[in-house]
């Protein structure tokens, strides 16, 4: 018995057909199954008689990307001992083009309760993809940076210095031949990896401390200021993964230059207006048209210092992608840990670090 295709990767919730055929090369009457059930399951996909399997909502938990596999079997009606499989890699769309955005310090409500400070974020959230049941890992911003990155929380000491040696999300785009870049606002010059200059804070740069940059004179190169950005966008020359990191005037952090006694609103109306000037430019590109394959992630860092719902609080997220579901709003439970999972298999990253392995998958975005 023969299945083909033999081998093939499915996105998350798509189809493929598969056929069966017997060694005489007649059609044959089978029934199929995925990993062993017959008609598959929702964790692994469902397989119909006609040999139509739909992949799962989510990619299956395994230790690594590649690993996220499952085996289709068609057995003979006729003869159960007459068999054939097929393998089928779950995954999520892979992606040239991804960007993780940071914001500080705010509440899911602060952010979404109308009026909302924040019109031209929570418009693009609404028509793309948000989180209604997101939550940071901890207090204060420093471990969930970490978690992001490295899928452990490393340290909450916002003063920590060191080189930081865990498994994290450079070392598995290198590994895996991928690129990468940190643009940050007001970093004083490439390869910065120094302390706090405010309004640049380096310990929302997590980038800066890993080992694979901070030993290697070519991978420093990749810690460059955000006004990079758009000439590499002009010149389509962004890397697979991209992390933009406003200054702390500009994230909701701290209060805009021009109020020094503002409102948390203030600040959250200043670093909307900042995400408008400096992302719309993006959005507008190829990346983010039809047929492109750009995806935006936008993700608080923690929520406000009172709340502390599984470690870090309730905070927003929104996927942004033409990759992506419109108008999806997720009630699943989520923490940083996912976002670093999704971030992997989106750039097909070698591996997943720390508790990436084993968190939810965000799957059901796309």
């Amino acid at each position: 018995m023969t299945v083909t295709p033999s081998s093939t990767a499915v996105v998350v919730s798509k189809t493929q057909q598969f056929q069966a055929t017997a060694s005489n090369g007649s059609n044959s009457s089978v029934t199929w199954q995925v990993n062993g059930v017959a008609g598959g399951a929702a964790a692994t996909g469902t397989i119909d008689s006609n040999g139509l399997y739909t992949a799962p909502v989510n990619v299956p938990n395994a230790s690594s990307p590649a690993a996220a596999t499952v085996t289709i079997k068609a057995v003979s009606k006729a003869d159960a001992s007459t068999s054939g499989t097929a393998t089928v890699t779950v995954q999520l769309p892979p992606s040239q083009h991804v960007f993780l955005l940071l914001e500080e310090n705010h509440s899911f409500a602060s952010v979404t309760t109308q009026p909302t400070p924040m019109p031209y974020l929570v418009g693009l959230a609404n028509a793309h993809g948000l989180a209604m049941n997101y939550f940071a890992d901890t207090h204060p911003s420093i471990g969930n940076y970490f978690m992001l990155t490295t899928g452990q929380i490393i340290t909450n000491d916002d003063l920590f210095t060191q080189t930081v040696d865990a498994d994290n999300l450079v070392r598995e785009l290198l590994a895996a031949g991928k690129t990468w870049k940190s643009y940050a606002e007001n970093l004083p010059v490439i390869g910065y990896i120094g302390p706090d200059l405010p309004p640049y804070l380096a310990h929302h740069n997590p980038f800066t401390f890993f080992s694979d940059v901070r030993n290697s004179p070519t991978q420093l190169l990749n810690l460059v200021p955000f006004t990079q950005f758009s000439t590499d966008l002009a010149n389509n020359q962004l890397p697979t993964f991209s992390f933009l990191l406003p200054n702390a005037a500009h994230d909701a952090h701290d209060c805009p230059g021009t109020i020094p006694n503002c409102t948390d609103a203030q600040k959250l109306q200043a670093a909307d207006t900042w995400l408008q000037s400096n992302l719309q430019p993006l959005l507008s590109s190829s990346l983010f048209q039809a047929g492109g394959d750009g995806v935006l992630i936008v993700v608080f860092d923690e929520s406000d210092s009172t709340d502390t719902v599984n470690g870090g609080g309730h905070v927003f997220m929104t996927v942004i992608s033409p990759l992506a579901k419109a108008g999806f709003f997720s009630q699943t439970l989520y923490k940083h840990e996912s976002l670093l999972r999704m971030l992997v298999e989106l750039t097909g990253a070698k591996g997943y670090p720390g508790a990436s392995a084993n968190a939810p998958d965000m799957g059901e975005f796309f």
